[in-house]
């Protein structure tokens, strides 16, 4: 059983790790941040107040950090994706909006069929030029259908 929560201070390193594995094991991504950096940028959300982590026998499998209407990140733990982490994530955020935007780089062909499937739509493509990563990415928002 998945449990949403508020993201406590000691869960940095737990939310950090999920960050630092989702690069190491994808190709296409850039290694630009350290585990520590990563532990360190997940503090500083937590601190913000902006990350839900996602919990499965007691252990942290998956976060979103969300600043109002702007997803900045939505990851799961290689072990539990495609079991319904993402989608928990997702449908606790869209319950509490009417609106969510992010961005996705173009490679993350998984990322852009989850958030479609969720109802978002493409609102512009960029050369990536303004991101740190430097990869071409693609802006989604989500609108609820009565707002």
């Amino acid at each position: 059983m998945i449990v949403l929560r508020p993201a406590r201070s000691t869960d940095a390193g737990s939310v950090g790790a999920i960050l630092s594995e989702f690069t190491r094991t994808t190709d296409w991504m850039p290694h630009l941040h350290t585990q520590a950096q990563d532990i360190a940028h997940a503090g500083r959300l937590i601190d913000r107040g902006w990350v839900t982590v996602a919990v499965h026998d007691n252990m942290v499998v998956g976060f979103a950090a969300c600043d109002g209407a702007d997803l900045d990140a939505l990851f799961v733990a290689a072990f539990m994706r495609g079991q319904g982490v993402g989608t928990a994530l997702l449908d606790h955020l869209r319950d509490n909006a009417d609106r969510l935007e992010l961005w996705t780089f173009q490679a993350n062909e998984a990322a852009q069929k989850f958030y479609i499937k969720h109802g978002f739509q493409e609102v512009t493509r960029t050369d990536g030029r303004r991101n740190d990563e430097q990869l071409p990415d693609i802006q989604f928002e989500w609108k609820r259908e009565d707002a």
